[in-house]
């Protein structure tokens, strides 16, 4: 429970910023749904899936749902979230069905009451992400899942696991970590992706030419690894990954 208060107080203060700094952040969320939205995309349409209802638990702002919404991807898109500020923004979206707070275990629905669930960089925040899961599985026919893998050599330095505490991780997930959570949560994994993510996601908190420069040649080397030798990639640095499940 100490966990659980402590992450809505976080995402209470992250959602509650003003001024130039919020705009930051709502600009580094809208950048961060569009790769978000290509994966949701890319693995429904990999599985033959073409959601009607869709669910996002999680939602934040309602970034993600949105860019969806724009890409015409579901007729009924709604969100599930912990904290009051995040649901007052996402809530400000008129094109999005619903938008609810829940208390961070539990889904107030029906069994099947939606197409696709989708859990975006969530687990990774969550105490018992199996058991989370499996509560988004027993609501929804499907679920797309997305986490950073951290278990890997540039994560394990102490500046690197210093900034994953600060935003909130508890988990450094790995592919077989994540298997286990969906196995667990009595789930099977239909298709699955990892991505050393967009140049642009590399150099938007660069703020010289020089962070900028290093920013791109870091992303040159990490998507070409990524493309060449994908578990080298994983072994050496963070790629999100992200898969679709249905049930077992």
């Amino acid at each position: 429970m100490d966990q659980a208060a402590e992450l809505v107080a976080f995402y209470d203060d992250s959602y509650s910023r003003q001024g130039a700094e919020a705009e930051l952040y709502a600009r580094w969320r809208a950048l961060g749904a569009l790769g978000k939205a290509d994966h949701v995309v890319r693995l429904c349409h990999r599985a033959d899936r073409f959601p009607r209802s869709i669910v996002e638990i999680g939602c934040g702002d309602g970034a993600l749902l949105s860019e969806l919404h724009r890409r015409g991807f579901g007729a009924q898109l709604s969100g599930f979230e912990i904290t009051d500020a995040a649901v007052a923004i996402a809530r400000q979206r008129p094109h999005l069905h619903e938008v609810a707070r829940y208390d961070g275990e539990h889904l107030p629905v029906a069994d099947d009451t939606y197409d696709l669930g989708i859990l975006s960089h969530v687990l990774e925040h969550v105490p018992d992400p199996a058991a989370l899961l499996g509560e988004v599985g027993r609501a929804c026919r499907a679920v797309v899942v997305e986490v950073p893998l951290e278990a890997n050599l540039s994560a394990r330095r102490s500046s690197k696991r210093a900034g994953a505490a600060e935003v909130g991780h508890l988990h450094e997930f790995g592919r077989t970590a994540v298997a286990d959570a969906v196995d667990r949560a009595g789930l099977r994994v239909v298709t699955e992706l990892d991505d050393a993510l967009p140049l642009a996601v590399h150099r938007f908190f660069a703020d010289t030419a020089a962070a900028r420069g290093r920013a791109t040649v870091k992303w040159g080397v990490r998507a070409t690894v990524a493309r060449v030798a994908p578990p080298a990639a994983r072994r050496l640095f963070t790629v999100h990954y992200a898969c679709l499940c249905v049930p077992a």
